[in-house]
């Protein structure tokens, strides 16, 4: 094989079949429809003299040649991303995609405010933002699938970086016809004698209120556990209430008839951090999304 042979379109695909493991998936990542992707496959196939990947109920299984590829050829287009990034990134002129990993809360607390920002000084800027759900963070951080998380994660070892951008508390969440939300601030009684909607979505901890309420001889009641894209419709128009996050008890009550009030205890903190590859440290781009990413956090 010779360099003049190579064609880095189809080192691209190949890095990307390794990632997601199905044909499809890879050629809506890719943007390319799924003929044009099994093409792409065959002419690998062809390059390399190797099956790369065989078909079995799981998905496209990788062979021991592909095994083989899979770090050197990634590293390698990472290498190649990062040399042929600009120097200098103007947003008002940018017209590239940023991929964000973020968590149930972040998705809430920072992602609107981010979405504003990016529409007002980047405007041809385009953001993909994905739940991180249970897939490795650093994994995808690691695959170059996204360009920067936002999670509740701490360490992120010698290959990340890893930043704490906000810290939140819980408050109370109700319908504001509610007749506990007369004040502005609830008691241990109204906590303990109004149903709970939990958040089943979050990854929240709150039995920091049931250790509470148990100081007091009390106890909370749960009627029901649902999503957070359920809680507002459950909660207009009911004697219900959830203890959720500040910031995302004000973005939710700016858009909708819901009042907010305080814990009658101190809650826990809520911490939220931003994690990058370190290989990214210096690129304009990823510094202009990582500084966006802060302006929004701080709104």
């Amino acid at each position: 094989m010779t360099w003049g042979s190579v064609d880095l379109n189809l080192l691209i695909v190949f890095d990307t079949l390794m990632q997601e493991r199905n044909l499809t998936r890879a050629g809506r990542r890719l943007g390319l429809s799924q003929p044009a992707t099994s093409h792409a496959l065959s002419r690998l196939r062809h390059m390399l003299h190797d099956d790369l990947f065989v078909r079995t109920p799981e998905g496209m299984q990788p062979t021991s040649r592909a095994e083989q590829l899979m770090e050197p050829v990634r590293n390698a287009l990472r290498a190649l991303s990062v040399t042929l990034e600009p120097e200098a990134f103007d947003p008002v002129s940018a017209t590239r995609d940023f991929t964000i990993g973020v968590n149930n809360y972040a998705a809430r607390a920072v992602v609107p405010a981010l979405v504003r920002e990016v529409q007002h000084s980047a405007p041809h800027v385009s953001l993909d933002i994905q739940p991180i759900g249970m897939r490795d963070l650093l994994d995808q951080l690691d695959a170059g699938s996204m360009d920067v998380a936002l999670s509740t994660l701490v360490d992120g070892g010698e290959r990340f970086r890893c930043v704490r951008i906000m810290d939140d508390d819980y408050v109370v969440l109700l319908d504001p016809a509610h007749r506990a939300a007369a004040g502005t601030e609830f008691s241990a009684e109204s906590l303990a004698r109004f149903p709970h909607i939990a958040v089943t979505s979050a990854g929240d901890d709150t039995s920091f209120i049931d250790a509470a309420l148990e100081e007091r001889g009390l106890a909370r009641k749960i009627a029901v556990r649902v999503p957070y894209l359920s809680i507002v419709l459950m909660l207009i128009n009911s004697d219900r209430l959830a203890v959720v996050p500040r910031r995302v008890a004000a973005t939710l009550a700016s858009v909708c008839p819901l009042a907010v009030r305080e814990l009658p205890f101190v809650s826990p903190r809520i911490g939220l951090s931003m994690i990058w590859h370190r290989r990214v440290d210096n690129q304009a781009a990823n510094r202009w999304l990582r500084e966006a990413i802060k302006v929004s956090a701080r709104d």
